[in-house]
């Protein structure tokens, strides 16, 4: 019997909002010292009352409508009662039968083609604190307590890990691409649990789910998907499915899942409308109001620059996926066709991409800056290009004046005078080559009878001589031109 995974999603996304969802405390409680941005508000005490922060109401809307949902013109907040040490009112305020948004979509690329998930809805809700485990105790930080979220639930149409990663990550990239959410998985601002049941290849019907938590990556989803289908794969092998629902948590160093307790229904939250708080009405004009200050988004940008500059879906991804990244390139991009002799906007695009991608970005990543930081403009970034594409300095000599943009913002130009990086002169690579003929005689023997491989040694004989200053491209032109004559 051939079995097929379903896969269901719950999305947590933390709102950047300068204040909490229903109080005034600052929202950047994780780089602030534990329990100091509370109030009596987030903390529950008694006669306080909750308010609705409106930039959280926009931030939702905004991202509902990215993801293609249908916002709903009248909502309501309810309160789901647990309890739980990280929750301080014994109740955490969310929207229950009448959320925010619902019935949206997202188009997903995968390595077997575009495929469509469902959204099932997007609702509003506050985040509960933090529990800090040690040796004998648990403290609780209350600072996250009352933090504005939006929980997004995908339908179960999902059918692979791959397919999970990838929706994961573009929806990152619209967060992103919004500024709603920093949607840093690593800092919890991107937090999701999988549902993932099996059932025999064909079958409508939905079989007892396994919830999964403690995925702190689009690896660690990966990992536990793949390991679930498998667990779950024996079991049914077994003549054992699962029929009661539980909920499990994966331990990334042993690359395993361990199971917590059984699953709680949704009865056992008791839900019933929020007292204090008044339901959300809005006009379709306050929607359309709202749609019209969307940026465009990653999955148009991709489609923009495959289209308008040529890349490839990988590179366009990588840009599509960063609003600094991508506003760096086309800057820069401009700048060169603006100045540049016989640089189109394609040729521009690609040597722009080709030393931002590939290599400035390496550098960055090696003392873990972004893009944003960089201590130089994209004008003098685009002035490095002209003198990569004016061959005014070879490869090797170009990565070492952007490193040292990198690390001082000076100008390349300056970098290239001060440093002496420029090309070796064309009468001094003549009797360079001459020299290295002399040197290697049996090299050159070699390769006049035939065996081309030997040029790129001779090449790099050069290289070595000039120390690094010779054009690769005119010292092999002059060798072989020399060694024919």
């Amino acid at each position: 019997m051939k079995l097929e995974p379903v896969i269901g999603l719950e999305i947590h996304v933390q709102l950047k909002t300068k204040s909490k969802m229903f109080c005034s405390c600052d929202n950047t409680g994780e780089n602030q010292p534990p329990n100091t941005t509370i109030c009596p508000v987030c903390m529950g005490h008694p006669g306080t009352l909750p308010v609705v922060n409106a930039e959280a109401v926009r931030a939702g809307i905004k991202a509902a409508l990215a993801l293609n949902l249908k916002v709903n013109t009248h909502s309501k907040f309810d309160r789901k009662n647990y309890f739980y040490p990280d929750l301080p009112k014994g109740y955490q305020i969310s929207q229950y039968d009448e959320p925010l948004a619902q019935d949206g979509y997202l188009e997903v690329e995968t390595s077997q083609g575009k495929t469509h998930v469902g959204i099932e809805r997007l609702h509003l809700e506050e985040d509960t604190g933090k529990l800090l485990h040690g040796q004998g105790e648990t403290l609780v930080d209350f600072n996250r307590a009352g933090t504005p979220l939006v929980e997004i639930v995908t339908k179960p149409e999902i059918t692979s890990p791959e397919q999970a990663k990838f929706f994961l990550q573009q929806l990152r990239a619209i967060m992103k691409s919004l500024n709603v959410s920093d949607a840093d998985m690593e800092k919890g601002h991107l937090r999701v649990d999988v549902n993932i049941s099996l059932r025999p290849q064909g079958d409508k019907k939905l079989y007892t789910k396994i919830e999964l938590k403690n995925l702190n990556s689009f690896r660690s989803v990966e990992r536990g998907l793949a390991y679930e289908i498998s667990r779950l794969t024996e079991l049914w092998q077994k003549g054992a499915p699962p029929n009661v629902s539980t909920t499990r948590g994966w331990d990334e160093n042993k690359g395993i899942s361990i199971e917590q307790r059984s699953k709680e229904a949704i009865h056992d939250y008791r839900y019933f409308p929020e007292p204090d708080l008044p339901p959300l009405d809005f006009l379709k004009k306050d929607i359309d109001a709202i749609k019209k200050e969307l940026p465009e988004l990653p999955p148009a940008r991709v489609a923009r620059f495959k289209k308008e500059y040529k890349l490839s879906t990988i590179d366009a991804k990588i840009l599509a996926d960063d609003n600094n990244l991508s506003d760096f390139m086309e800057q820069a991009v401009e700048q060169l066709v603006a100045h540049g002799e016989d640089i189109n906007k394609e040729r521009a695009a690609k040597l722009t991409v080709n030393w931002l991608v590939h290599k400035l970005f390496a550098l960055l990543n090696e003392i873990h800056k972004s893009i944003d930081l960089v201590p130089f403009t994209t004008s003098q970034f685009a002035d490095f290009l002209m003198l990569v594409a004016s061959r005014r300095v070879n490869s090797t000599n170009a990565q070492l004046i952007l490193k040292q943009m990198v690390a001082t913002g000076k100008d390349a130009e300056d970098i290239l005078n001060s440093e002496d990086l420029g090309p070796a002169d064309s009468a001094d690579l003549a009797g360079v080559v001459s020299k290295v003929m002399a040197k290697y005689p049996d090299q050159v023997k070699q390769f006049q009878g035939g065996k081309e491989p030997v040029i790129k040694f001779l090449v790099g004989a050069v290289m070595k001589e000039t120390k690094g200053k010779a054009d690769p491209v005119e010292a092999e032109k002059v060798l072989r031109n020399t060694l024919k004559s």
